[in-house]
């Protein structure tokens, strides 16, 4: 009984409810005859589009910032570079590579001036992120409005270039899917997105290779403790700035294997509160506001993306009538980011 209750402490009670929920909506999926190979599939697919965004929080937590609440900084940076990859006209798989070329130095740049703002405000980083993250998209509303795009896919039909882009990018005739459909293949009525799954695995073992080298041991060295990091010659603000710009650099890439999953680039204020699941789905696999692995991002995305995946067409059966489904998959949803938050300032290993 001692060593039960010493498990169940180390693995926290509320993720124990959590998972326990999500076997409850699974059997209720079964019971309801759902097409449990289309839930699996767009689980699957869910987890594998989600994985580089929770990524992102990785290198910040390492290197003692906390979350990334920032995450918006990067998310622009990956807009921005698939939309200048679809103005040159690149298509295909092309077209997915050189968004991420464009991007990527756009996302160095903007992280370089993040971690700037971030190594200025040490000890409030979380919360200065977020101001930061709902300030630039806030920002970026005008720039969606007068950057002098071209493309008659992107524009605004009435005003020609320069009138604004609209608030829905379309990739259906751009590189919608190309990862997804990448060596994938169907077992037991469940269609497997493996390009879409081993690139966020590949993009897991880099960031864990990444971690074992001198550079990744520093940023650990100056997360875990700044005055032993100081006092054996690491500089921590480049250590939080190399976290914060590769934290930013993942963001870029991540909404851009999203995007072309989802099949479109969604601008204004979509990306706002972008930032809150990857935090919560990290902090759902274990993580802690000063401990993020790999683990914790691959279960934490996983799990997240299951229970959001699961619970809509289970309410749906449930509760048909009146929208009521929608308010139990906002419940949900948010209510899982709500503990996860709750869970962000713990100590040590969860």
């Amino acid at each position: 009984m001692e060593q039960l209750k010493k498990n169940i402490k180390a693995i926290g009670l509320p993720r124990i409810i959590i998972v326990a929920f999500l076997f409850v909506l699974i059997i209720l999926a079964v019971v309801q005859q759902q097409n449990m190979g289309t839930l699996a599939s767009d689980v699957l697919v869910r987890f594998g589009m989600n994985m580089v965004l929770s990524l992102a929080m990785l290198p910040a937590v390492m290197a003692g910032t906390g979350m990334n609440y920032g995450l918006p900084v990067g998310l622009l940076c990956g807009i921005l570079g698939g939309l200048v990859s679809i103005e040159i006209g690149f298509r295909g798989g092309v077209g997915l590579v050189m968004a991420m070329v464009i991007a990527i130095p756009l996302a160095i740049a903007a992280g370089y001036l993040y971690g700037k703002l971030i190594n200025a405000v040490q000890g409030d980083e979380m919360m200065v992120g977020t101001y930061v993250g709902y300030a630039v998209v806030s920002l970026m509303c005008m720039g969606w409005l007068i950057l002098p795009f071209k493309d008659p896919a992107m524009i605004w039909p009435i005003g020609g270039s320069g009138s604004g882009l609209r608030s829905t990018i379309t990739l259906s005739d751009n590189y919608d899917g190309i990862l997804n459909n990448l060596f994938a293949f169907e077992i037991g009525g469940v269609t497997v997105p493996t390009g879409l799954i081993l690139f966020g695995l590949i993009a897991c073992g880099l960031v864990y290779l990444f971690s074992r080298s001198k550079t990744g041991i520093c940023l650990k060295a100056v997360g875990d403790n700044p005055r032993f990091a100081v006092a054996s010659g690491i500089s921590v603000k480049k250590s939080r700035m190399i976290g914060t710009i590769l934290s930013t650099v993942l963001g870029a890439v991540g909404i851009i294997v999203y995007a072309q999953s989802f099949g479109f680039y969604q601008l204004y204020n979509a990306p706002l509160n972008m930032a809150f699941p990857p935090v919560a789905a990290v902090l759902l696999g274990g993580a802690t506001g000063r401990v993020c692995k790999i683990s914790h991002v691959i279960l934490g995305t996983f799990l997240f993306q299951a229970l959001l995946t699961i619970a809509l067409p289970v309410a749906n059966q449930l509760m048909p009538e009146g929208g009521l489904s929608e308010v139990i998959r906002i419940v949900v949803s948010n209510g899982i980011i709500l503990y996860a938050l709750t869970q962000s300032g713990g100590e040590g290993d969860a």
